[in-house]
């Protein structure tokens, strides 16, 4: 049997623990998608018949292929694509000049959006009235950097006819002022829901258009999967309208959202979405909400902070959230469950230790913002995978606490944030992800920045946390094998060996051997989906395929 393809480096970083010791490998053989060979460039010759493909990259890595393992590639990438990014805007008069540009030309009643919002720029509670005077007479609304509130204008409080006084199945709420009229402060996804409802309707061939030039920028970035953590409208159609005309970049696993306090209709419904799929996505898993944000103050702490807020769980039915656990644990149905403060994971531990686990693929805990000493041993002992966006920490928070997270929850509970060390120290599997368009979406940056507990492109800025700072291959681990084992796909992903999925990166420089402030340059020359190979912008690849050529 010849291989379909060859790819040849200076060298390949298998991640394979079951490789025998011997020489170091240089070369992969694909057939039909998935490796049939590692090894040295001779000793996988006679691979090679009249119909292989070479590719070569001298003194390149070829890696398993980075997986993120919680983004949010459909809405998030309509929302940049339609509205204004507030990244870096560091006061509200940058955030409204940004608004300003963006009126240029537009139609008064137009719709202004905007995501990546920092509540840091209001002086005390976020409010919209400035927008009021900015921006007279605008629907204006803007995602904050969590995701899980909107600051709207005074035109967007009259358009949805926000009161104050509504009422949600979870935590939601429309915030009032003293006068009890609407302050413009949206939180959490229910109340939110009634605004971007509102919002102008976006073309499927439009949206798809805004998804794959995302998934683009991802794989020049040396992702080859993502977790989707979601799968609401218009996802299913954005993805099909891709393959129809091509090929999606990576693969997609998706998990849908079971709502807080839902009932056993929606979660029936949820359990009928797995399976649904394409070439390169499918639908698999659940996803919960226990708690909202510390930021918002609608994390599940064991202790309010220093608002009387972060108390409760989005789940006001903890019954309802432990029957929803169960009844997807017994139809094999994996759960990934947002939980930010102490109490919400440790409720979550508690129900998932109840349910039991199920074996398509381990449950997980998402976010895991704060965590006290007594859980660190759980994730192990229950195969919970701790799934952490270490850049939450690293761009969200700072050092000198000076930050609204730590303010809001304190300083104990702020230096248990974002426990990656002590996590692997005690046996957990830890899968890093970004939570894009949360956090920055290329990965290198992500994997840096665990490494420095800082913004990598910031050396003056002091780190966050230090002691949880992580060694290059830990990293690197969290978005390869770790990955796959949170996926239930350790015997197909994660991996370099013979049988697995031909799912590779290709760095110009191996990012063990780089100090972490080098890994955001670390170029990707390609990567490898299923042995498809995508080359991307500057690879130095050899043409080696002529009829006279040798490995």
């Amino acid at each position: 049997m010849y291989a379909d393809a060859i790819v040849l480096a200076g060298h390949v970083e298998t991640f394979d623990e079951t490789r025998p010791a011997g020489p170091p490998a240089d070369a992969v053989a694909v057939a039909d998608g998935r490796v049939v060979a590692v090894g040295g460039t001779e000793a996988l010759g006679h691979l090679r018949g009249p119909g292989t493909v070479v590719h070569a990259f001298p003194g390149a890595t070829v890696m398993p292929g980075l997986v993120d393992v919680h983004a949010h590639p459909v809405w998030g990438s309509i929302e940049a694509g339609c509205g204004v990014s507030l990244s870096g805007a560091v006061t509200l008069d940058d955030v409204c000049a940004r608004l300003a540009g963006a009126a240029e030309g537009r139609p008064p009643g137009a719709w202004i959006t905007g995501f990546d919002l920092d509540v840091n720029v209001f002086d005390g509670e976020p409010s919209g009235a400035v927008f009021a005077e900015r921006l007279p007479g605008r629907p204006v609304s803007l995602m904050t950097q969590d995701a899980h509130a909107l600051v709207v204008s005074p035109r967007v409080v009259e358009l949805v006819g926000l009161t104050g006084r509504e009422t949600f199945h979870d935590a939601s709420s429309v915030e009032v002022g003293p006068d009890g009229r609407p302050t413009g402060h949206v939180v959490e996804l229910q109340a939110m829901q009634l605004v971007l409802d509102h919002y102008p309707d976006v073309p499927v061939d439009t949206a798809a258009g805004y998804v794959l030039a995302q998934l683009d920028r991802f794989a020049r970035s040396g992702l080859t999967g993502l977790h989707a953590l979601d799968f609401t409208d218009p996802s299913e159609a954005v993805y099909r309208h891709i393959e129809d005309r091509g090929e999606l970049p990576l693969r997609i696993r998706c998990s849908p959202l079971v709502p807080a306090d839902s009932a056993p209709e929606t979660w029936q419904a949820v359990a009928g979405l797995q399976g649904r799929g394409g070439r390169r996505w499918h639908v698999e898993g659940a996803k919960f909400m226990l708690d909202g944000t510390a930021d918002n103050g609608t994390a599940w702490f064991e202790q309010p902070d220093v608002h009387g807020q972060n108390r409760a769980p989005l789940w006001r039915d903890l019954d309802a959230y432990r029957a929803a656990m169960r009844f997807f644990a017994e139809r094999g149905i994996p759960t990934a469950t947002h939980a930010i403060g102490d109490q919400a994971v440790r409720f979550a531990l508690d129900v998932i230790e109840e349910a039991g686990p199920v074996a398509r693929a381990p449950h997980r805990i998402e976010h895991i913002e704060s965590l006290p000493d007594d859980l660190l041993h759980r994730f192990a002992e229950l195969d919970v995978v701790a799934s952490l966006q270490p850049v939450h920490g690293t761009r969200h928070t700072r050092a000198d606490a000076t930050d609204n997270w730590s303010r809001r929850i304190g300083p104990d509970r702020a230096a248990r944030g974002w426990r990656t060390r002590d996590l692997l120290d005690h046996g957990a599997v830890v899968a890093l992800g970004s939570d894009w368009p949360i956090g920055p979406g290329d990965p290198r940056i992500a994997l840096a920045d665990c490494q420095l507990r800082r913004p990598v492109e910031e050396p003056g800025t002091a780190p966050v946390q230090p002691g949880q700072a992580i060694c290059a291959r830990e990293a690197y681990a969290g978005m390869t094998t770790a990955a796959a084992h949170a996926a239930g796909a350790s015997d197909r992903l994660g991996r370099i060996a013979p049988g697995c999925l031909a799912d590779l990166t290709v760095f110009a420089a191996n990012p063990m051997d780089l100090a972490p402030e080098a890994q955001p340059g670390n170029t990707v020359l390609a990567t490898v989906v299923g042995g498809a190979v995508r080359l991307h912008a500057n690879h130095p690849a050899e043409d080696v395929n002529d009829a006279e050529g040798t490995l």
